[in-house]
């Protein structure tokens, strides 16, 4: 029997192949006809026509803030998925582990489950995405002493204080990658009267986005060239947008998930408090990786802050693991069957 972990996120799904690695690595999309509900494309393919579409079509994403927003369109996703993973899935009904973020609610873990078991897997197991991440990363969670990691998505930033392998204290914000491009798209609203799409403010983001740490030298200038609509005539236009434009318009969600940082480690109990002292704070997932924010955090919880080798990667990486190396992995993890 396969066995596999998926790595089911707001942005981009990712799937590990028990005994092959990561085999799968493509956007959370679905593109669909308005009128007859039929499935025109998935994942890659469904991304490439955001924007792009006629008025009887829709790019969707059925996967919000780590939870299922769209059922239909999220089965038919993991279906194609699971076929690109393991063929046929009259042959092959696979055992299934998904990382969950740690806010979801019973009737959400549900909806997960269901998505899954309809798609075609044999059972299905949901583990917290926190507790993956730390583990795909490196991190000793099973020692008894304390390690922090957080982990910033698409749609929420996971943020978990572990050990003896399990979380201790943990708290999940919806602010992550999608709120930081809809304060781009707002602030070049704003600022310069143009309509971009989501799509563009995240290649912004990526380019030569960065947020500013007090104290640090000043960010080096950049600048990029935009394309969009403006809002007053109605015309396609160009314009040159800066790094100092993306730190402006991303400041107030960025301090919002520095505050969550700040409020799980004043619940954190004292003893593994200390530990942190030692090892740190842990970033991973794509938010790890915007310009600034390493030392911004460092600076404002007085930690050591440090970025996963690969933190996009850190969740599905710690499916993998599981799935590799506990053995009988059914006897510590409980799955659910159709």
């Amino acid at each position: 029997m396969k066995s596999i972990g998926i790595d089911l996120g707001t942005a981009g799904t990712r799937i590990f192949v028990k005994g092959k690695g990561i085999v799968l690595r493509e956007p959370s999309a679905v593109t669909v006809s308005d009128s007859t509900e039929e499935v025109l494309a998935v994942g890659l393919d469904a991304s490439r026509m955001a924007g792009r579409t006629p008025d009887d079509v829709s790019v969707r994403r059925p996967i919000k803030a780590g939870v299922i927003a769209q059922f239909d369109a999220a089965v038919a996703m993991t279906d194609v998925f699971l076929q690109k993973a393991v063929g046929s899935l009259t042959l092959h009904h696979p055992q299934v582990m998904v990382a969950v973020p740690y806010s979801v609610n019973d009737v959400e873990r549900r909806a997960v489950e269901e998505v899954i078991l309809e798609a075609g897997a044999k059972s299905v197991a949901l583990i917290e995405s926190s507790l993956t991440s730390a583990i795909g990363a490196g991190l000793r969670v099973t020692h008894p002493k304390g390690s922090m990691i957080v982990d910033i998505g698409g749609g929420t930033t996971e943020i978990a204080v572990m050990s003896l392998g399990g979380i201790v204290v943990a708290r999940s914000v919806r602010v992550a990658g999608d709120t930081l491009d809809e304060a781009i798209c707002a602030l070049v609203r704003k600022k310069y009267n143009v309509m971009i799409s989501e799509t563009t403010a995240e290649y912004c983001k990526r380019s030569i986005g960065y947020v500013k740490c007090p104290g640090d030298p000043a960010h080096p200038a950049k600048e990029m060239e935009i394309r969009g609509r403006n809002v007053i005539t109605g015309l396609p236009v160009t314009l040159r947008i800066s790094a100092d434009d993306m730190a402006e318009a991303m400041a107030e969600p960025v301090s919002q998930i520095v505050e969550a940082i700040r409020a799980t480690l004043e619940n954190t109990p004292p003893e593994l408090a200390a530990d942190l002292l030692e090892d740190g704070i842990l970033l991973s997932g794509g938010g790890a990786l915007l310009g600034g924010l390493a030392p911004l955090i460092g600076r404002t919880t007085h930690l050591k802050v440090s970025i996963a080798k690969n933190p996009t990667d850190c969740s599905v990486l710690g499916l993998g693991r599981l799935l590799e190396y506990t053995g009988d992995v059914d006897r510590i993890i409980r799955f659910r069957s159709k």
